[in-house]
């Protein structure tokens, strides 16, 4: 059987994007990937987060938000980031690391009513849903 790829999820706090991400890698990715998450800064896993992954039947509350580990991320064989700053901040990797780029927009910068905000993070949950399927397709392919 083939070894599961280690894939590291990068955005600004490891707090949303790159949470959900990990949480749907590891639910939906078992036997393929081996998933990962950091930040630039750890700023705690946003409840809004958890939240909306539970509607979606995965639980992210036990996850923690961590800060990017240069060593640990040379590691990697695949790293997406889920924004421009992680983008343009993230450390240095090996040409053997695989990059990819989702620019999802941050869900809590959302303002308006708790709805509206929700509306947002669930916007940004299958959106991030969506890309992962394709690239687990892509990788089992």
């Amino acid at each position: 059987m083939k070894k599961p790829l280690k894939v590291m999820f990068l955005c600004t706090g490891n707090s949303c994007r790159s949470q959900m991400a990990e949480g749907f890698a590891r639910e939906l990715g078992t036997g393929v990937v081996e998933p990962f998450s950091a930040g630039l800064l750890a700023a705690g896993v946003h409840p809004r987060a958890i939240a909306v992954m539970r509607e979606a039947g995965i639980d992210i509350s036990g996850q923690s938000s961590k800060e990017i580990d240069g060593d640990l991320l040379r590691t990697m064989d695949i790293v997406v980031t889920l924004c421009t700053n992680a983008l343009e901040s993230c450390p240095f990797t090996p040409n053997e690391v695989k990059r990819y780029h989702w620019p999802i927009k941050d869900p809590v910068e959302a303002c308006g009513t708790d709805e509206q905000i929700l509306s947002e993070f669930r916007r940004a949950r299958d959106t991030i849903r969506q890309r992962l399927a394709q690239l687990l397709q892509e990788l089992s392919g």
